[in-house]
């Protein structure tokens, strides 16, 4: 039996070490986690540490390693939302905002289409009606002009407005590409804004992913319940500075046209009537702080980018004294009067606040607003006695299974066996240093892809034994038997595992959530069962061969 060079046997050595003890930190969860939310928490506050926070980040050595294997929403408990987007919502937000610039381009050509007025139309449609038919055609082609090229693969070409005459009105709304393309850009921007707010509240390993044409899976394992989970991200926190026509205690009143009425959060029974076209909007705010007013009540303070800033500094300068509505989510928080010509596009957000309000309100505004609203149609919470249920089931289930192999290979191939036994606990470590190090997510089903690696680790061991023991049947000498046996049971060993592991990463690909998770933890499984069972079995084969020197072999 040809040894195994130096370098080799040293970077198997080195691999296993380093498999037991990136794995080891999973033995003592608590205390670790502990530890870790401990630093981030004393990073988090510039170096300043509580006595609470000393005594858990004491708990683990900080010189030992303490990356963990996350534990998935099966397994910690959590919640789970299935979400429905309104990708409708932005088709009327964008039409509404067209109509001030389609106003103002087409009072250009008042000698030739006369008056121009908005006329009545459905959401997602802006119809303008203007007086002298004869001039349709200029009008018609100065409107197209507003339109862009579709953002698209599909679309490259296409305008992103359908321009057409009816009578005396312009009928102008999305084309069918640019809808198409704006559908990905609200899921997209819905699916990143969602995973902020999830990242700002600090939560481990949430599954935030698309499925289908307009709904979003949100997972959050840790999260109290599926109506936390809801009030976090389920308000669209839409943020808007809308000029004040009136102020009225009749929530029937008249609003006019393209004007809305709103209620007023601080003042029971007192409605606004606010131009619907906002002056500046949530989109423009680069930054959001909790903060405290003159009075030392809980408030907001924000900041536009310079677009916003000119915008809001234009329009407090020419309306001192005039009252001006913030309004979120259809509700106006406060409706200041402005007092004098504010530079810089920074201000503060007052209102029936507390800490926890204010701190909430500048999350979801630093996250950004969601682009259209969203419909909830599942949504679970799964408690951590559940969770907790489920590891240990997890436990007894990978236990009873190590521990049958286990007396199967040394019942079978006798110290060879036990050889095999301990490749595979090293096999088993190898898997937790790999998830603990990537930062991966162990879910019920990823268990039951471990308990599989197991049975398919001894399975490459028996393969090569097998091969033993025809060699040896066939009076080959121990050591020459030893080493036909692993040269003849790669191939069958490589073609099995290639095979099971393109399958899981078909799984992967396709698949979502725990099926994910059983898919990643099958494909480190596999990788590290033909590494011991090729590598680390023959290098305790060949250790002991040559301290014992046996005169024969039984396997």
């Amino acid at each position: 039996m040809q040894p195994m060079p130096l370098w080799k046997r040293a970077l198997i050595l080195i691999i296993c070490v380093w498999g037991i003890v990136a794995a080891s930190p999973n033995l003592f969860y608590g205390p670790v986690e502990r530890h870790n939310d401990a630093v981030a928490s004393i990073e988090a506050a510039g170096g300043t540490a509580t006595p609470e926070l000393e005594a858990a980040r004491a708990e683990w050595p900080d010189f030992l390693p303490s990356a963990l294997v996350n534990l998935g929403l099966d397994l910690r408990g959590g919640a789970h939302l299935l979400a429905e987007v309104r990708v409708e919502d932005v088709y009327k937000s964008r039409i509404d905002a067209m109509w001030p610039e389609v106003r103002d381009l087409l009072r250009d050509l008042r000698d030739q289409i006369g008056a121009v007025r908005r006329a009545p139309s459905p959401d997602g449609v802006l119809r303008v009606t203007i007086t002298n038919a004869e001039g349709m055609a200029a009008a018609l082609e100065a409107v197209r002009g507003l339109g862009g090229s579709v953002v698209s693969l599909t679309g490259v070409g296409q305008s992103t407005l359908d321009v057409a005459a009816e009578g005396n009105d312009i009928v102008i709304q999305l084309s069918d590409a640019e809808k198409q393309a704006t559908d990905s850009r609200t899921l997209q921007q819905s699916l990143e804004i969602i995973r902020r707010r999830v990242d700002e509240v600090g939560t481990r390993e949430p599954t935030i992913q698309r499925q289908g044409e307009d709904r979003i899976l949100i997972q959050v394992p840790g999260i109290g319940s599926a109506s936390d989970l809801k009030a976090l991200i389920g308000t669209t926190a839409k943020l808007t500075f809308n000029a004040v026509v009136s102020r009225t205690t009749d929530a029937g009143a008249n609003a006019g046209p393209r004007n809305q009425i709103l209620p007023s959060i601080d003042e029971p029974g007192v409605y606004y009537i606010v131009e619907e076209t906002p002056v500046v909007s949530g989109e423009e705010l680069v930054d959001a702080q909790p903060s405290f007013d003159q009075n030392g009540r809980p408030a907001v303070s924000f900041r536009f980018d310079t677009t916003g800033a000119r915008k809001f500094g234009d329009y407090t300068a020419a309306n001192i004294g005039a009252p001006f509505a913030i309004i979120l989510d259809s509700e106006v928080i406060s409706a200041p009067v402005i007092q004098s010509y504010i530079p810089g596009g920074s201000g503060i957000i007052t209102g029936s606040f507390s800490v926890e309000d204010s701190t909430q309100l500048a999350v979801l505004l630093r996250a950004g607003a969601l682009p259209a609203e969203m419909d909830f149609l599942e949504e679970r919470t799964i408690g951590p006695e559940l969770g907790a249920d489920s590891i240990a089931a997890g436990q007894v289930a990978a236990l009873v299974a190590g521990v049958a192999v286990a007396i199967y290979m040394v019942a079978s191939y006798g110290l060879f066996g036990l050889f095999a036994n301990i490749a595979l606990a090293v096999n088993i470590a190898l898997i937790f240093a790999a998830l603990s190090t990537v930062g991966g997510t162990l879910t019920l089903p990823g268990i039951a892809g471990i308990v599989l690696t197991i049975g398919m680790a001894v399975d490459a061991n028996v393969l090569v034994f097998e091969r033993i023991r025809e060699e040896l049947r066939a009076n080959k000498n121990p050591a020459r038997a030893i080493e036909l046996g692993y040269e003849r049971a790669v191939s069958a060993i490589i073609d099995a595992n290639i095979t099971t592991f393109i399958t899981a990463v078909v799984l992967f690909a396709v698949g979502a959530g725990p099926v994910r998770g059983f898919a990643i933890t099958l494909g480190i499984g596999i990788i590290s069962s033909v590494f011991t069972a090729l590598y680390v079995t023959r290098l305790i084969v060949e250790l002991w061969y040559r301290w014992r020197k046996p005169a024969t072999v039984v396997v």
